[in-house]
């Protein structure tokens, strides 16, 4: 049992520290989606909406419905228009849809503007995405994704004699649902790091009551040293590159730490909770130990939130809810188990993440063939094609291995306010969980939402927390004039109440004396 039992914890530690890695990986992003308004032509009265999804880096659409241009609608699917031929009469001029695959969709894009096309609509049976790619500045044509059971709905509720054009309602000055968002993130912080104080204070009055240094607690807990620090990025370095190339495969994988460290997680804050009432302590016995029936229940459901969360993980309508309670519950778990010895070792790690952020957001654009940095395409999860040899594509297609499947490790509030959200998918705002456990604080992230309103894209919230973390640190130490101590750390003990008195008794006495000389 004790070889169980340590194999378990060091399980659970591993599982944690992998999770929060894969929660570095993802800024706040969030999606470009429009409205594709349909008219029959002989009975205008007559129009459809549909959810598009476009790239506004390529494509600039107008706002609203007035003075739009109207275009005739011509629908070629099933064919894939990856090469001229595929084309057999005259598209000058028209929206054209073509089926999704075998090509990129730059190259679908280059054909249709070649023919003289207006505006180029992908149908897609896999799922709605962004599309991506080095589209040049002479290929002017408009590029949008639509869903393919939305074009058979538009075939045969308005027939083939129909005008379309393309708008994007705006979104509002400011999102909503960052305040939930806040909410959440300094909520997680304050409990974990609430938690983690009482267990460090109950931790030293044992060793002071019985003399002797009580590991069991230790066990539960990450100590960051400066060297782990520096393994600790380079390690996050390394599977974000991973992830760009492999993320078909390693989404799975971060799928499954996931449920495995986010079910230990919500174990543990609620066992937290459920020891301190004093009744429901029926046990039996189970290999020479003592096992509670009310904590084998709680195993039990926090095992079944986390497969049922598995299992309808796409569910955009509420599978959020669960996914953000496992998230809660991972990032409060792990604030209670990291361990800072000193400042240095924190401003190692936070300088360094925020080296990382910057870097993978700013400056990897300028190294992908995309243009796109590599942290957005791995949190937005990256098309098939961007599995590269030598930096060239290998395979033609422009489709993502995994339409629906997204990293888990964020916290998911649905925007409160949204002008597509009948006809999208549910828009979500998104926060990392690396951004909440290494750190949150709340000014840092006031300042993140201010630059992600400013800006309108996502943003590398280690950029402004990781500056108010340590300045605001480092001049309280200061003001307390315990700035050696913090940054080279200290060790401290809690002191037996009689000897605090009698301490305090011989401090007056000298005193006394020092006044009488």
């Amino acid at each position: 049992m004790a070889a169980a039992a340590a194999a378990l914890r060091e399980g659970r530690r591993t599982g944690a520290i992998q999770a929060v890695l894969w929660g570095l990986l993802v800024p706040l992003v969030s999606a470009q989606e429009g409205v594709l308004h349909a008219v029959k032509n002989d009975d205008p009265q007559l129009t459809r909406d549909y959810c598009i999804y476009y790239n506004e880096n390529w494509t600039s659409i107008p706002s609203n419905l007035n003075n739009v241009t109207y275009t005739r609608l011509e629908i070629l699917t099933p064919k894939l228009l990856c090469s001229r031929s595929d084309v057999t009469h005259d598209i000058k001029g028209k929206a054209v849809v073509a089926m999704r695959g075998n090509c990129t969709f730059v190259e679908k894009a280059e054909i249709a503007h070649s023919l003289g096309a207006k505006i180029l609509l992908i149908a897609s049976e896999t799922g709605l995405t962004i599309p991506y790619g080095n589209k040049t500045k002479n290929v002017t044509i408009l590029v949008a994704l639509i869903r393919n059971e939305d074009i058979i709905d538009l075939k045969q509720a308005l027939g083939k004699n129909v005008n379309v054009t393309l708008y994007s309602p705006p979104l509002p000055n400011f999102d909503y649902s960052m305040v939930i968002i806040f909410a959440i993130a300094v909520l997680c912080v304050s409990l974990g790091g609430y938690w983690s104080g009482m267990a460090e204070l109950e931790n030293l009055k044992t060793v002071s009551s019985s003399g002797s240094h009580d590991s069991s607690n230790n066990e539960e807990n990450v100590t960051l040293t400066p060297l782990t620090v520096v393994l600790f990025v380079a390690i996050c370095c390394i599977m974000l590159v991973l992830m760009y190339y492999f993320y078909k495969w390693l989404v799975y994988v971060v799928i499954a730490v996931f449920c495995f460290a986010s079910a230990m997680s919500l174990y543990n804050c609620l066992s937290a909770l459920i020891r301190k009432i004093p009744y429901g302590r029926c046990r039996f016995p189970c290999f020479n130990k003592f096992l509670e029936v009310r904590l084998l229940f709680l195993a039990t459901f926090c095992i079944a939130v986390s497969v049922v969360w598995a299992v309808f993980r796409n569910e955009n309508r509420w599978a959020w809810i669960l996914q953000d309670i496992l998230g809660i519950a991972f990032c409060v778990n792990f604030i209670k188990t990291l361990k800072m010895p000193n400042f240095m070792s924190c401003v190692i790690l936070l300088g360094l993440l925020l080296v990382y952020d910057v870097f993978f957001v700013f400056i990897t654009p300028y190294l992908t063939k995309s243009g796109e940095s590599i942290m957005v395409e791995v949190a937005a999860g990256p098309f098939e094609s961007s599995e590269k040899n030598d930096g060239n594509l290998v395979e033609a297609s422009a489709e993502r291995s995994a339409p629906h499947e997204k990293l888990p490790v964020v916290i998911k509030v649905p925007r409160l306010e949204f002008s597509t959200a009948g006809l999208c998918f549910l828009p979500f705002s998104l926060l990392g969980f690396g951004d909440i456990v290494v750190p949150a604080y709340a000014a840092g992230m006031v300042i993140t939402f201010l630059a992600l309103a400013l800006m309108k894209k996502g943003q590398p919230a280690l950029l402004y927390l990781v500056p108010c973390t340590l300045i605001t640190s480092a001049l309280v130490a200061w003001y307390r004039k315990e700035m050696k101590k913090f940054w080279n750390g200290n060790s401290y003990q809690v002191m037996d109440p009689m000897d605090s008195a009698a301490n305090e008794e011989n401090s007056t006495r000298a005193n006394e004396q020092r006044e009488g000389q």
